[in-house]
């Protein structure tokens, strides 16, 4: 029942905002046509469209407005008027009033505000779907104010957010129950993998414990900064965090009058997405323009600022050592190499042939090799690829949905920072660097000093192990060898007998022919 009621809230917001005239009018039925028409009797539509999608995702909840903040990213695939508006959901939603986050605040700490704070500005730096942040000056152990931002969750977020998940675990099995590619496209385990995400992101100790999992991994590349977590300061609910101050990485002009290098700023971007997933396999899955900033400090000047962690990534040795083979092959335009790895890896039927699935692969990659990316949309190759994809029942990897996501976004920040960048070309030395690093001699030498340890504990009991083996083993050798001997007497003395009865057999037949000659 609680499903229903969602439902139809979802299709009240729809019509209450004229979103069904985006879809419907694009069809040819007159019923629908009519239908549209129906629904807009007493409707107030003279908002512009983008506005009206906007706002009905933030009514529509949290779910939505991550929705609405991926689609803000694409604007190579909407009208610039609506990714303009939905760049609003990025770090300007709606905020929940300051007094409920100062309630939250004081509950988790079992403090009043004024005793873990010098100062506490009521009003919100940014606020996001999940959560808001606030600026404040905090007083730490050894007597020092510091600056630092304060993050605080949502209130009633967790019910609002079931009620979605459990309309789409509904829909999800409509989908893999009705749909010719329900099976294909594993609908289900989409769905419990974004749930996985979701539930994750509502925990703030998870999110303190990634940025500072990729404040470790990034610490040796100079070219982003993240803020170091107040462990004494976070729990579930709050978590207090190094205040980080920089431009956004959407004002391009800012950040080129304060002389930022733009195509060097894009081409850092790749690197980082490359390097977290590749080399780390464990990557920001949020990186939305109101994620990412870019100091102008002197000390740090030109590097990336990430912010919000809620959302991460993670690949297996296998996940990562898949793609990078892929990647690698695609670069180098080996289509029948990309064709062999996916029915090697099962996401293809074994009985596929292989010429067909390289030439349909060639046909979509091709046309977008050797072209700035202002000419290459990713979003239409994934398009196409999956149209292939369904020709050929590749299955649909849920593990890799994360995945697909911060691509896209990483390519929408390119566009916006550089649309002359050559994607490919900016990411094949990286690649293949990492694949020498992950098959030649080098990885065998660290694999070697890896295992030293277990090796120097082994080896001086190999003698004494080798001594107890073959004391243990001999006597049951000597049987076995027994054994065999006695069974080797009775097969040889089983082969005589055959030998000469076949003689005996032969001698008989000659005897027999001779005697019938004579008597003729």
């Amino acid at each position: 029942m609680t499903r229903l009621f969602r439902g139809a809230f979802i299709v009240w917001v729809v019509l209450r905002y004229g979103l069904d005239e985006l879809v419907l009018t694009s069809f040819q039925k007159p019923w629908l046509r009519l239908l549209a028409r129906i629904v807009s009797v007493g409707r107030n539509l003279q908002a512009p469209r983008g506005q009206r999608l906007r706002e009905a995702l933030e009514r529509l909840g949290p779910i939505f407005v991550k929705f609405g903040q991926v689609l803000s990213t694409r604007r190579d695939l909407m009208p610039v008027d609506i990714a303009d508006e939905l760049a609003r959901l990025q770090d300007r939603v709606p905020p929940f009033r300051s007094d409920l986050a100062v309630a939250t605040i004081e509950r988790v700490f079992r403090k009043p505000l004024q005793e873990i704070f010098v100062s506490f500005e009521q009003v919100p730096v940014a606020s996001a779907s999940i959560a808001q942040v606030h600026f404040a000056v905090l007083k730490d152990r050894a007597g020092q104010n510091r600056d630092v931002a304060v993050k605080v969750l949502r209130p009633g977020m967790l019910p609002a957010i079931e009620k979605d998940l459990s309309l789409m675990r509904m829909m999800a099995g409509w989908v893999e129950g009705l749909s010719a590619d329900g099976k294909r496209l594993k609908p289900r385990e989409v769905v419990a993998e974004f749930d996985k995400y979701l539930h994750d992101e509502l925990d703030l100790v998870r999110e303190a414990s990634s940025a500072a999992q990729l404040r470790r991994n990034m610490a040796g590349l100079n070219l982003v900064l993240i803020p170091e977590m107040m462990w004494d300061y976070c729990t579930t609910e709050v978590i207090v965090m190094e205040r980080m101050d920089g431009i956004s990485i959407n004002q391009v002009g800012r950040l080129r009058e304060a002389g930022v290098d733009i195509p060097k700023l894009a081409r850092d971007g790749v690197t980082l997405f490359f390097t977290q997933v590749f080399r780390d396999g464990f990557f920001h899955a949020d990186m939305h323009p109101g994620n990412i900033q870019v100091s102008v400090a002197p000390a740090t000047f030109g590097r990336y600022i990430s912010l919000d962690f809620g959302i991460v990534g993670t690949l297996t040795a296998s996940d990562k050592e898949y793609l990078a083979h892929n990647f690698v092959a695609f670069f180098r335009r080996d289509y029948k190499r990309v064709a062999q790895l996916h029915i090697e890896s099962g996401w293809v039927p074994a009985g596929t042939r292989v010429d067909e699935l390289e030439g349909a692969i060639r046909s979509v990659c091709e046309p977008y090799f050797d072209r700035p990316l202002k000419e290459i949309s990713l979003g239409m190759v994934l398009m196409r690829l999956f149209q292939t994809s369904r020709r050929f029942h590749v299955e649909i990897q849920p593990q890799l949905v994360l995945l697909q996501k911060t691509l896209l976004n990483i390519e929408g920040l390119a566009r916006d920072l550089d649309p002359e960048l050559d994607l490919w070309s900016t990411a094949k030395p990286f690649l293949e660097k990492w694949m020498l690093e992950q098959v030649g001699p080098q990885k065998f030498l660290d694999k070697m000093k890896e295992e030293s340890a277990a090796y120097a504990k082994f080896l001086p009991e190999l003698p004494r192990l080798l001594h107890e083996y073959l004391r243990r083993n001999n006597g049951e050798s000597e049987r076995g060898l027994q054994d065999l001997l006695t069974e080797q007497k009775r097969t040889n003395k089983l082969l005589q007998g055959l030998i000469y009865g076949g003689i005996g057999f032969a001698l008989g037949l000659i005897a027999m022919q001779i005697l019938i000659r004579v008597r003729l």
